[in-house]
């Protein structure tokens, strides 16, 4: 998975007035949890765009006074008004423990039932995963391929490369529904089919 850097600066008070500073200076108040105690810190609002505003999913290398910290985003709260980011917290990495995040759904191939008229609708855009932080995939891929019109596509027959998909069996990742003009189509087919056999009797 593709990582992002953020440097940033530890917190020595993490009080609501020095908090209430920071956000006035346009910085981010954050905390790294996971390790043996939490690491508080912050880094400039710019610094997250690439990673807070992007359907991709990202690890991420918090670089504080030269220390390093792989993470990822566990949790982000935004302002109810002027919709800014007020706070993030963070997961600290561990390259021997599994860890649980969500990453897109890549849709690949071609559904026969689309060419026919059916219209694919994705019923899960992310979907949650569990891997080593080295074996954490940058999205999961749907293929398509066999989805005929009314047919579904899920968990179970989604390809897993050393991760794990942490869904019931009978979640939909997505599907091809028939279309109104398909629908339509097919009862004109039918009326028509039905015509022609009366009128060969």
């Amino acid at each position: 998975m593709k990582s992002i850097t953020i440097e940033g600066s530890e917190r020595e008070s993490v009080g609501k007035k020095a908090t209430k500073a920071l956000r006035d200076a346009g910085m981010v108040p954050c905390v790294i949890y996971g390790g043996s105690q939490p690491v508080h810190f912050a880094a400039d609002e710019r610094a997250f765009k690439s990673l807070v505003y992007t359907p991709n999913a990202h690890t991420v290398e918090v670089v504080l006074s030269g220390k390093k910290y792989n993470a990822i985003l566990q949790d982000i709260q935004f302002n109810p008004v002027s919709d800014k980011i007020n706070h993030i917290d963070f997961f600290q990495l561990n390259d021997d423990k599994e860890i649980v995040m969500e990453v897109p759904v890549k849709v690949t191939g071609t559904s026969p039932g689309v060419l026919l008229g059916g219209v694919l609708r994705l019923n899960q855009r992310r979907l949650k995963v569990k891997a080593l932080p080295k074996n954490l995939p940058d999205f999961v891929e749907a293929d398509i391929t066999e989805l005929q019109m009314g047919n579904k596509l899920y968990v179970t027959k989604v390809v897993t490369n050393n991760f794990k998909l942490m869904h019931p069996d009978n979640t939909v990742v997505c599907q091809v529904r028939i279309s109104r003009a398909a629908m339509k189509a097919a009862q004109e087919a039918a009326k028509a089919e039905k015509g022609g056999a009366k009128k060969k009797k």
